[in-house]
């Protein structure tokens, strides 16, 4: 997700288009969250580790 969302903020810059700017933003920091949350050793969505 995080990956994707780099990628979706790099287009978005390059090509000018705000909307891929704010959707990559937003994957990243949601990523970011849940990759955090799986190395804690917290559940995620029923899952024990999130890939």
């Amino acid at each position: 997700m995080i990956i994707l969302g780099l990628i979706l903020l790099i287009v978005g810059i390059i090509a000018n288009i705000p909307i891929l700017t704010t959707i990559g933003i937003i994957l990243i920091i949601v990523g970011a969250v849940l990759w955090i949350l799986g190395a804690m050793g917290r559940e995620v969505g029923g899952r024990r580790h999130y890939y």
